[in-house]
């Protein structure tokens, strides 16, 4: 779609305790498509390795990472944890501030993150929902809230169906910087104006 950007930064997502191959593969799948940077497991319950559901091959295409408990999980430096889960004190999704850096991390198929998972996470967030979901459709809700709050879109309109205008390419000012020296005298509106004469342009 024209005018439609997704997200900054970058995430990961990953299921602690994952019992069902076939639900990681579709988690895999899903972030592969939503642009994610990585996925892990987390002490899953049966090896990982090419499930039939990953259909896109995405191991192909972005690294796989398997840790063997909470504790020995690493992340990349500033990476701010997120766990996903319903407690009573969790975020509601629609309510939640992504953070630029980020990984997800989902409990098990008929279980909860453990005590330690959630420990380790910096931010618990919920699905409003009134009963538990799919554990790969429950990260492709949150992949989705991800780029819809944090991607550049048209806003939605106030009537019924589709804006009637897509957002413009995003247009950078002129430098503040040339010739490794920064340009004086540049305030306020006049800013791009006399960049330009300072450079020699019309």
């Amino acid at each position: 779609m024209i005018g439609s950007k997704g997200p900054r930064g970058y995430f990961g997502i990953g299921i602690e305790g994952v019992s069902k191959p076939m639900n990681f593969g579709n988690l895999s799948r899903s972030a592969y498509g939503f642009g994610s940077s990585f996925v892990f497991t987390v002490a899953p319950g049966k090896r990982i390795s090419k499930p039939a559901s990953d259909t896109t091959s995405s191991y192909e295409h972005m690294p796989w990472y398997s840790f063997d408990d909470a504790q020995t999980m690493t992340l990349p430096d500033k990476c701010r944890l997120v766990g996903v889960e319903l407690t009573e004190d969790a975020i509601e999704l629609p309510s939640f501030h992504h953070p630029t850096r980020a990984a997800y991390i989902l409990g098990p198929e008929g279980g909860s993150l453990s005590p330690e998972m959630q420990e380790k996470c910096e931010f618990i967030v919920k699905i409003p929902i009134t009963y538990c979901i799919n554990v790969a459709m429950a990260g492709v809700v949150v992949m989705y809230d991800r780029m819809v709050s944090l991607g550049r879109f048209a806003e939605r309109p106030i009537a019924t169906g589709g804006p009637k205008e897509f957002l413009k390419p995003h247009v950078h000012g002129k430098p503040l910087y040339h010739g490794g020296k920064r340009l004086k005298g540049i305030k306020g509106r006049d800013r791009t104006t006399k960049v330009g004469k300072l450079l020699g342009e019309e």
